[in-house]
């Protein structure tokens, strides 16, 4: 039950901090390509193919002796590289606004060079939280569509947080810092937790 609720807890606020970046990259782009729907286009499309190409890394990682443990380094590791966009948002703004000219080839640019493997990272999180939480092949479905369900409840809830509430309440890095240290947080408690393998997912995939 313990390790069901961490689980649940875990895909919603991955959901959270999913949306709260994306939404956040507008404001970062903001200052060198304006908020014109090149810069959204951009963002949204980057996002898209990084978590679909996630969703197919996680899938195929999680038919590998999946645990708790590896989805608790799994947040670590989508903690931290969330700090990647706090580090080199100017650095890679600046560099391509001088090299390239059309604002929207700059846009697309600097959101791959921002967002992409931020968003790979995160995206690995769902199907590989589907199959620790699978419990055999007849409950797959409805484990599935589950969690998925709280996942994308915790993007409407980063969507609304962070667009109504946390962009005046907070900079913008503080906003980042938040979401790392909440997934760096439920990383380090799903390590915690004993009993890394699922007997669940074994049994699916037998």
């Amino acid at each position: 039950m313990l390790r069901t609720a961490l689980l649940l807890l875990m895909s919603f606020t991955m959901g959270f901090a999913i949306m709260s970046s994306e939404l956040l990259g507008g404001r970062i782009l903001a200052p060198n390509f304006g908020s014109s729907i090149f810069v959204w286009g951009s963002i949204i499309t980057v996002y898209m193919l990084a978590l679909s190409l996630g969703y197919l890394i996680g899938g195929q990682w999680s038919m590998r002796a999946p645990s708790f443990r590896k989805f608790g380094l799994l947040f670590l590791v989508a903690g931290l590289s969330l700090l990647h966009i706090v580090a080199f948002d100017q650095w890679a703004m600046d560099w391509v606004f001088v090299r390239v000219e059309d604002p929207r080839g700059g846009a697309l640019l600097a959101s791959m060079l921002l967002f992409f493997v931020p968003s790979i990272i995160m995206g690995v999180a769902a199907p590989y939280g589907v199959r620790l939480l699978v419990e055999s092949r007849e409950s797959s479905g409805k484990a599935a569509g589950f969690l998925y369900f709280v996942s994308t409840l915790g993007s409407a809830a980063g969507t609304i947080m962070t667009s109504f509430y946390l962009v005046v309440w907070f900079e913008i890095d503080q906003i980042i810092y938040c979401c790392t240290g909440l997934l760096l947080m439920l990383g380090v408690l799903a390590l915690l937790i004993k009993g890394g393998s699922d007997a669940g997912a074994t049994e699916v995939a037998s």
